[in-house]
């Protein structure tokens, strides 16, 4: 276990897709939250889909590639087999207003690299409702809805 892990978390069970193209950072964004999520390395939408129907997910994370490349019906796509999930996106620093585009294409938020261990984890317990322990942060700072 991690350093600044909170157990009662970890026992929460709450399950996170991390939908990119690049293993790198689908890689790293899974140890990230592997700890205290039940995180799943997921490379591509189809399989992202495919794989909810059976393990649906609380949350899902997707590189920006992704919405890209095959439009903003992505997000519906990701939440048919999981209706209740949210979406995060992962977007470059240069590309705040894409992240923005893609809430108002139906995205819950979006989290601009570079990928800091607290902040990913600090995001991900916002779009999830759950009390990151200490430090209030606002919805709106997030870029959250």
């Amino acid at each position: 276990m991690q350093i600044g892990v909170e157990m009662s978390k970890a026992l929460e069970n709450k399950r996170v897709f991390v939908v990119d193209d690049n293993e790198i950072i689908r890689a790293a964004l899974q140890f990230m939250l592997h700890d205290e999520f039940e995180a799943h390395e997921v490379p591509t939408v189809a399989d992202a889909v495919e794989k909810a129907k059976s393990q649906p997910p609380d949350l899902i994370i997707v590189a920006e590639s992704l919405p890209k490349a095959a439009g903003f019906e992505l997000f519906g796509r990701l939440k048919q087999p999981a209706p209740n999930a949210k979406i995060l996106v992962v977007v470059e620093p240069a590309n705040t207003a894409y992240g923005k585009e893609c809430v108002v294409a139906g995205a819950n938020g979006f989290l601009a690299k570079p990928l800091k261990i607290e902040f990913v984890r600090q995001k991900v317990d916002a779009m999830l409702g759950r009390s990151t322990g200490g430090v209030t942060i606002p919805l709106t700072v997030l870029n959250v809805r």
